[in-house]
């Protein structure tokens, strides 16, 4: 789902006694690293121009190609391992740089290693909208989550107003890849579809961050506690 947004990416700076935490680093910290940080976004854009360089370099050879993503997808993999990134988020990273190679190797085709990027995009919009839908957007999900929350945030009228308003820059987000990934995906355009990729990765969930921080923001009425502190009361109506 989301990607990383570095600190000082532009985000609204939220006041310091509220939002996500009693001191703004923290609060900065704590939201980037919940949509994955620009480091898990930066070494996920390396296989694929591994990928590049290794079919233009081997004369388009597709072998030449999953050769040298499959090499970088390891060496990203121990590198984020050494840094202390969780195995289960390094392990899914590794294994979707397998099933790219794998569709690939199957299809024979130089473009299908980029596949599993246009179908998880399509997935990924649709169930961004679908939870918004059944009042249960998913970045609400996520943060209740990091907060340790469990569901009580959905008992707040104008969190999941928030949420769910915030929710849809994320669905944005997915449905602007597809409108890229697709035309390039169906026209074979291989060189340009790694570009695509680095180029809608950490810069296009950079800026959906602070658009969806703002838009979150402006949603909570004055005097609201905060993130950390859900007000109590029923589940409001679907958030538009």
């Amino acid at each position: 789902m989301g990607g990383p947004a570095e600190h000082g990416s532009g985000q609204v700076a939220p006041d310091p006694d509220q939002r996500l935490g009693s001191g703004g680093r923290a609060r900065a910290e704590s939201l980037a690293d919940l949509l994955g940080g620009r480091g898990g976004a930066v070494d996920a854009t390396l296989p694929p121009l591994a990928f590049a360089a290794g079919w233009l370099l081997g004369g388009e050879s597709l072998w030449g190609g999953i050769g040298a993503a499959l090499a970088v997808g390891a060496v990203v993999a121990g590198v984020r391992l050494r840094r202390g990134d969780r195995p289960r988020s390094v392990l899914i990273g590794l294994l979707a740089v397998c099933v790219a190679a794998l569709i690939a190797v199957r299809t024979g085709r130089a473009e299908d290693f980029f596949l599993i990027q246009v179908l998880s995009n399509a997935a990924s919009a649709l169930a961004w909208a679908v939870s918004i839908v059944v009042r249960w957007p998913l970045l609400g999900v996520l943060v209740g989550g990091v907060l340790g929350q469990r569901t009580r945030w959905r008992r707040d009228r104008a969190l999941l107003r928030g949420y769910g308003r915030a929710s849809w820059v994320w669905t944005a987000t997915y449905l602007v890849r597809l409108a890229v990934f697709v035309p390039l995906y169906l026209g074979g355009q291989v060189l340009a579809l790694v570009v695509a990729r680095v180029a809608l990765t950490w810069p296009l969930v950079a800026a959906a961050l602070a658009l969806s921080w703002v838009v979150l923001r402006r949603s909570l009425p004055a005097g609201h506690p905060g993130l950390r502190h859900p007000v109590g009361g029923e589940p409001s109506a679907p958030p538009s």
